[in-house]
């Protein structure tokens, strides 16, 4: 009486992984990225400011 009640599907798994993790590691960049970019500007995103002296083109 030892029937399976849920069947698993390694490969399934084992892609739904690797794609949480690659979500997590691009996040984790993004703002590492996004910080780097705010300290060499002294800005932030779409900020203002007139000590500013560098400016930022787009999203890198």
């Amino acid at each position: 009486m030892s029937e399976k009640i849920v069947q698993l599907n390694e490969e399934v798994i084992k892609g739904q992984l690797k794609e949480m993790v690659r979500g997590s590691v691009e996040e984790t960049l993004n703002e590492l990225l996004e910080q780097e970019a705010e300290k060499l500007t002294q800005a932030a995103r779409y900020e203002r400011n007139e000590t500013r002296q560098g400016y930022r083109s787009g999203h890198y």
